[in-house]
């Protein structure tokens, strides 16, 4: 195993042992959720409370299910070789001085090793970013505490890459939609969508929620958005 690149020093982290289809009437509107307005109510909320939401991104309680998470995840390993069978005795050593980094808004994340599955399509391939083990400790961390703060704002029927729901919800919600009198689907594929993310766009979206002039946040995730997919399959 490579050594990963978050230093050497007494680090340790408190872990614990370390343990659409949308209707639309005739001069109607879709009926999607004014996602500026809820933006702005949001951000009202959050926006003074950086030090308060890094506080619970770094609490115990939630590094542990961040940990336990990853474990449960397994994958493989990222630029640094590191397994997630490694984790604990690293985070033990090491977690001191990642938090104070991630506080300090210094945390850099490693560069995500690039692999490539193959499609149903012969011939075709998904390219996927794997993070080192790490940095999907504390990138999950991050998620289970923005996610509640994010989830409101996205619509109703609105399936993947999301908590909780998932394919058998989607088919759910056709069968409600066919049962309502809908007759025509629109199929859309987004070519190599995660790949063409921009990223600055990305950026000042998440900010109208969470004011985080710093970058703490963004530097912390990474700007390699596209091992989000990783993370919720």
């Amino acid at each position: 195993m490579k050594a990963t690149g978050h230093g050497d020093e007494g680090r340790q982290l408190q872990i614990e042992g370390w343990s659409q289809i949308v209707p639309v009437e005739p001069g109607g509107n879709a009926g999607a959720p004014d996602r500026e307005k809820m933006a702005e109510n949001n951000a009202a909320d959050t926006g003074n409370q950086k030090g308060k939401l890094m506080d619970r991104i770094l609490s115990r309680g939630n590094l542990n299910a961040a940990y336990k998470k990853v474990k449960a995840n397994k994958g493989a390993g990222g630029v640094d070789e590191m397994q997630v069978d490694e984790l604990l005795p690293y985070l033990k050593q090491h977690g001191e001085e990642i938090t104070q980094q991630l506080r300090e808004g210094k945390f850099k994340p490693n560069p995500v090793r690039r692999v490539e599955i193959p499609k149903e399509e012969k011939g075709k391939v998904r390219k996927l970013g794997i993070p080192t083990a790490v940095d999907r400790v504390i990138q999950q961390a991050i998620a289970q505490e923005l996610s509640p703060i994010y989830e409101p704002q996205f619509h109703e029927w609105s399936f993947g890459f999301r908590p909780k729901r998932g394919a058998h919800d989607a088919l759910k919600q056709c069968r409600q939609n066919v049962d309502d009198g809908y007759a025509y689907v629109v199929d859309m594929d987004l070519e190599k969508f995660f790949d063409t993310v921009n990223q600055s766009k990305l950026t000042e979206v998440l900010s109208r929620t969470i004011k985080d002039g710093s970058g703490v946040f963004i530097n912390a995730l990474g700007t390699d958005m596209v091992t989000m997919e990783e993370y919720y399959p």
